[in-house]
């Protein structure tokens, strides 16, 4: 007896659930390896711009892959697997693209080979995804589309003056880089529907490491101590004019912050998995945020960059010592100063100064949600060495001894040019202000 069958010709039969979670694990295992190099080298990009630019995609890749890796798992219930399998050459590739020889390579590798791999391989999938069967996915990998078009773009357009000037031999050398990782990319099959080739994948011996002692952009400033009141405790916060700068360039000082944040996002993302890299990624992101504040708010007061001093004594703290101290340090300084900024929010609004007093607003909220993630990831790591998780206040204590070490280094000399620089800010400010009121 002949058995008859209706005909199935529809492509949206293609990919069945197990073979479109594989294909998600490897596109979430690619964004996972981009997240950890860009939060590792945000100390060792100089650029400003760019340096500000990276916490945002970072954080939008972060989201990409967390979608991605729920939707895995939705797909291979009850199955909470996530190996690496045959895409290991791919994630090597990733990785050892954060061996990047100097920051510019860096940057035109994520702008000119992953991320618009990583986009082509979204909108090919989506292609030939079923949006009946594979709805959510739809959704959020249209978006992650659009946001690495954004991403390429942006960089593109804040690498081009870097390009024209840096001095030949580093955009050769960046050049060179880039195209060896879109050789390499092409030789393993790139990132795509199907399975890469496999294969050794050998551009760098080294470990990547971040940057113990930051790059920063020579347009600002170059100091350990950002204002006076850090070393010379005669010196007044201050009121009116010069609360408004103190608050402005104490956000803008935040830069420390954001390296910080990278740092242990790189440093701690195998030790503490995938939820500390979601809210790490956050924590960078929200760091950017504040030193943008800062930034914004004395650019539109008139101040330019060369007048602007940019410390490292934060950060300084914590070279050569275990990051998990970077990590109590971001801790620390997060519920040392929650406290104070409802008494600046309120300030602010008697001076009628609203985008000071908004941005401070802001500020606290997302510095609750970061002593939150200090306190849970600082016990994390404690747990995971075998030691009590109840001893993060033990790492808090420590992180104090440390930055005083470093406040107590400081020489007249370096006390005298923040002073100077300090002063000098406060004489324009009142030139501003004076202006202001003559109009």
């Amino acid at each position: 007896m002949t058995v008859e069958y209706l005909p199935s010709n529809q492509k949206r039969g293609k990919f069945m659930r197990y073979d479109t979670a594989v294909i998600l694990k490897r596109y979430f295992l690619c964004e996972r390896a981009l997240v950890t190099g860009q939060a590792g080298w945000l100390s060792g990009v100089p650029y400003f711009d760019i340096k500000m630019s990276l916490p945002k995609m970072l954080w939008e890749d972060a989201m990409t892959a967390h979608e991605l890796r729920n939707r895995v798992y939705e797909l291979r219930f009850p199955s909470r697997m996530l190996e690496i399998g045959d895409d290991q050459a791919l994630v090597d590739l990733i990785h050892q693209s954060h061996n990047a020889p100097n920051p510019l390579a860096f940057i035109l590798g994520l702008s000119r080979v992953f991320k618009p791999a990583l986009k082509q391989a979204y909108v090919d999938y989506l292609e030939m995804a079923d949006l009946l069967g594979d709805g959510p996915t739809h959704r959020f990998l249209e978006l992650a589309i659009k946001e690495k078009d954004v991403q390429i773009q942006t960089l593109e357009k804040l690498v081009s003056p870097y390009l024209e000037k840096n001095d030949p031999p580093s955009i050769e050398v960046a050049l060179q880089w880039v195209k060896q990782l879109q050789d390499k990319l092409n030789q393993i099959g790139g990132i795509g529907i199907e399975n890469c080739k496999g294969g050794e994948v050998n551009l760098s011996d080294k470990v990547f490491s971040p940057y113990e002692v930051p790059n920063r952009d020579k347009r600002f400033i170059p100091v350990r101590f950002y204002w006076p009141d850090i070393v010379d405790k005669s010196f007044p916060y201050g009121e009116g004019v010069k609360l408004q700068l103190r608050s402005a360039i104490s956000h803008l000082n935040e830069i420390w912050a954001v390296e910080n944040a990278g740092f242990i996002l790189h440093e701690f993302a195998k030790d503490l998995g995938w939820d500390f890299i979601y809210d790490a990624a956050r924590w960078v992101y929200d760091e950017s945020r504040h030193c943008t504040m800062g930034y914004e708010r004395l650019k539109q007061w008139g101040f330019e960059e060369n007048e602007l001093p940019l410390g490292t004594y934060i950060y300084d703290s914590c070279k050569g010592k275990d990051p998990i101290y970077r990590l109590g340090m971001l801790f620390y300084f997060e519920s040392k100063n929650i406290g104070k900024k409802p008494e600046r929010i309120k300030s602010f609004a008697e001076f009628n100064d609203q985008v000071s007093q908004h941005d401070m607003d802001f500020d606290w909220a997302d510095e609750t949600i970061h002593t939150a993630y200090g306190k849970r990831w600082l016990s994390a790591i404690l747990e995971k060495r075998g030691l009590d998780p109840k001893d993060y206040q033990k790492i808090q204590a420590e992180c104090d001894r440390l930055v005083d070490e470093v406040i107590h280094s400081a020489t007249e000399e370096e006390i005298q040019q923040i002073t100077s620089i300090t002063e000098n800010m406060i004489e324009k400010a009142k030139h501003i202000v004076a202006a202001y009121e003559r109009v």
